[in-house]
């Protein structure tokens, strides 16, 4: 039976939408009242639940960390200082991704239980198709600073919470994720939430503004505010061009003043501000500046591109074998062909998903992963078809929409798709083949637009040979296949290096570079974890470097260890491919063959000496 309170909420909400068309002015605010209508019209969600937010596995909410990882790194500072400010008052600090997941949270330990019971906690999913009106998913709805108080929840089981929440956006107005303040009590005026609401918005500010200013490195940066003491700390535009002027990033404040301002976003600098004013603002101190449209000035800075230290440049860029492979991938997946991408563990699979997806036709709807070998089987079934309310013990009172329903008009990653249960590929090869897909539970199917990529380390035909992966799903998979290949075979090494190099040291918040001997570790060692495994060591050593320049030592064990074996194997590593490109792509000039590998041309003659290579203009440049 429904406490007093529940049933009079449960009352309210029907009156009001009920009458919503017949009073000039509904008792809560416009956007509350749309997302009521969207639960119960749209949602069917029963206003009277008292069950909590659906809660992540820890397999599937370790995943979401690590896709939110860079974000979740730069946002960590501020979210711990917003809440130091707010503690005092009982309230606890969510961080969550772009879906509505918590993925980060902070919460004093005295209340650290409570605030689990009402769902305030790490892998709560806050969407309003699951929850209803709530802080996050209003936030994902709007894409706005709100506050839902109390009452404004559309669920019993909310309202005697309050939750102020803002967006946080990527460069190129791309929603990052949601910061949430939320409290168990407080006074019923929602008006008591005005202060802590211009908090969470200013902390959703300074974590967008860093993502920002770390994604903008390589560019030209203009930082700007009404008011010269502000430029520095709180900037309210922030705009990133290349060397050619071309805009590549906006804050959202910058976006939205374009926006109003011109109507549509401009394509370069020039358009915006007089290029001979702009050139005599230095990074020294705050100038004045004029919009070339109306003539109203700013106090701005300019900073020109900051380079990570002591990067190598880049022979041959990216791997021909890569770039190729994505290249003739995307005619095959606008083709609607399912793509099967094969590769060692760690070879980055799903980037190159991701990276298809983002070049093919359906940039810009749903991408959905899902890797089959790290879900329990009793589970994939659920997070591939979903399910409906009752549809087995333990199971949410409004069911749950599955992946496959969530990537409908986009595109499906099965990563390991060789580890797919038996019976579960029976059921995938029927969506394949039909387009429809029914729900654990459901009377009816329904129809869902999708396209599949899917991704192995295995030898699925020798699976198909002793009955482990059915032979007609294979078939309908295996007819694009692209292989990629292993670190110690790629030929942009160097770059892969370097880039994720400089995206771990920006992440532990050092600047560092690669002595030599390292650098020739690095290159030399077989990477059986491939991309995965270079990246955690590139981490580790960022962690660990005393200096501004990664040492031989400051190298797990197991990677140093490697070098000396590899040295025994010469002829065969991978340090000695790399040399034999740069020395054929400079003719064999051994002076711009060091400098394009950022050696010395001592080690470069002793690295040619150790490999056996002869050089037939040994010492002409």
């Amino acid at each position: 039976m429904l406490a007093a309170n529940s049933r009079a909420h449960v009352d309210c909400v029907s009156r009001v939408l009920k009458n919503a068309d017949r009073q000039p002015q509904a008792p809560v605010p416009p956007l509350i009242l749309d997302s009521w209508r969207r639960s119960m019209e749209q949602h069917r969600l029963d206003p009277s639940s008292q069950q909590g937010p659906r809660i992540l596995s820890q397999t599937l909410l370790n995943e979401c960390r690590e896709r939110a990882e860079l974000f979740m790194r730069i946002a960590s500072d501020a979210v711990a200082r917003l809440h130091e400010r707010v503690r005092g008052a009982d309230y606890c600090v969510l961080l969550t991704d772009a879906q509505g997941r918590t993925i980060d949270y902070r919460v004093d330990a005295a209340l650290r239980n409570d605030c689990r019971k009402a769902g305030l906690y790490l892998g709560t999913c806050w969407s309003e198709g699951e929850e209803g009106t709530c802080g996050v998913a209003a936030v994902l709805t709007s894409q706005v600073p709100v506050t839902v108080h109390k009452r404004d929840h559309f669920r019993a089981a909310f309202i005697g919470l309050t939750c102020s929440a803002a967006p946080v956006f990527d460069p190129q107005g791309k929603l990052l994720g949601v910061v949430d303040v939320s409290a168990l009590q407080s006074p019923d005026d929602r008006r008591s939430q005005h202060l802590i609401r211009q908090l969470v918005v200013q902390t959703a500010r300074e974590i967008e503004n860093a993502f920002f200013m770390h994604n903008a490195q390589a560019h030209w940066v203009l930082r700007a505010h009404s008011a010269p003491g502000y430029v520095d700390s709180q900037p309210d535009f922030l705009l990133a061009w290349d060397a050619d002027g071309r805009l590549q990033a906006l804050n959202s404040l910058a976006r939205s003043a374009l926006l109003s301002r011109y109507g549509e976003l401009p394509a370069h600098i020039g358009q915006l501000f007089d290029l001979d004013q702009l050139r005599a603002v230095t990074d020294e101190s705050a100038q004045r500046l004029s919009w070339r449209a109306d003539g109203d000035a700013l106090h701005v800075r300019v900073s020109s591109p900051q380079r990570p230290a002591r990067v190598v440049p880049v022979p041959g860029g990216v791997d021909a074998r890569v770039e190729e492979s994505l290249r003739l991938a995307v005619r095959v997946k606008n083709c609607n062909l399912a793509v099967l991408v094969l590769g060692e563990t760690g070879a980055g699979k799903e980037v190159f998903a991701r990276q298809l997806h983002e070049r093919s036709a359906r940039a810009g709807k749903p991408f959905v992963a899902l890797n089959c070998a790290a879900i329990p089987e009793s589970l994939i079934e659920s997070e591939l078809f979903g399910y409906v309310a009752g549809a087995f013990t333990g199971a949410s009172s409004k069911g749950m929409r599955g992946l496959l329903q969530q990537a409908d008009g986009g595109t499906l990653f099965l990563d390991e798709i060789g580890d797919m249960p038996l019976a579960l590929q029976t059921r995938l090869l029927r969506v394949l083949a039909e387009g429809e897909v029914a729900p654990l539970g459901a009377a009816r199917r329904e129809r869902v637009d999708i396209q599949v990529i899917c991704a192995t380390h295995r030898d699925l035909a020798a699976r198909v040979a002793d009955g482990r992966f059915r032979e007609d799903l294979y078939f309908r998979l295996a007819n694009a296949r692209f292989e990629l290949p292993p670190l110690r075979e790629r030929s942009d090494r160097l770059a892969l290096i370097n880039r994720l190099l400089a995206e771990e040291a920006a992440g532990c918040g050092v600047d560092v570079g690669l002595s030599e001997a390292a650098l020739e570790c690095l290159l030399g060692y077989r990477w059986p974890g491939n991309l995965r495994q270079l990246r955690q060591v590139l981490r580790y050593a960022c962690a660990v470097c005393a200096g501004g320049t990664l040492q031989l030592q400051d190298l797990p064990a197991d990677v140093r260890g490697a070098q000396v074996q590899g040295q025994v194997q010469a002829s065969m590593s991978p340090q000695r491919q790399v040399l034999l490109e740069a020395l054929v792509r400079h003719r064999w000039k051994p002076g711009e063959a060091a400098k394009a590998l950022g050696i010395s041309r001592a080690t470069l003659y002793r690295r040619v000496h150790a490999h056996g290579i002869e050089m037939p203009r040994m010492g002409r440049d």
